[in-house]
């Protein structure tokens, strides 16, 4: 239902572009966004979008680095990183949920398949 691409491998201080596209339904009135999680690590929230794209949350590792968006016309949310770090990599998740909190905690109602981002020096 969700499907992540976009993924890849980058130099630091590159910049890649997820993008998660709905299928079979739309997530009317849903939050979408981003999570992560690194082999041996937590599930670390990322971002996330409010429907109408007026509410935007970032982890603290990411803000002014990232920025989420999101285009409902094609049930679609992007999520555009620049200045990408080594501990940027990661398998980077997909979440649609009607609260943003489920996002945060990795928990959400729906989730996609990731799509990995590899950072190397």
């Amino acid at each position: 239902q969700l499907q992540a691409s976009g993924g890849g491998s980058v130099q630091a201080g590159g910049s890649l572009r997820l993008s998660c596209a709905a299928s079979k339904y739309t997530f009317s009135n849903y939050v979408m966004g981003w999570f992560r999680q690194a082999p041996g690590k937590e599930r670390e929230f990322v971002a996330a979008i409010s429907w109408g794209g007026v509410n935007r949350y970032y982890g603290n590792s990411v803000r002014g680095r990232f920025t989420i968006s999101r285009d409902n016309a094609k049930d679609t949310v992007y999520l555009q990183m620049n200045s990408l770090k080594l501990e940027d990599t990661a398998v980077y998740y997909c979440a649609a949920d009607k609260a943003t909190l489920a996002i945060q905690r990795g928990e959400p109602e729906t989730m996609g398949q990731g799509t990995q981002v590899t950072v190397s020096s």
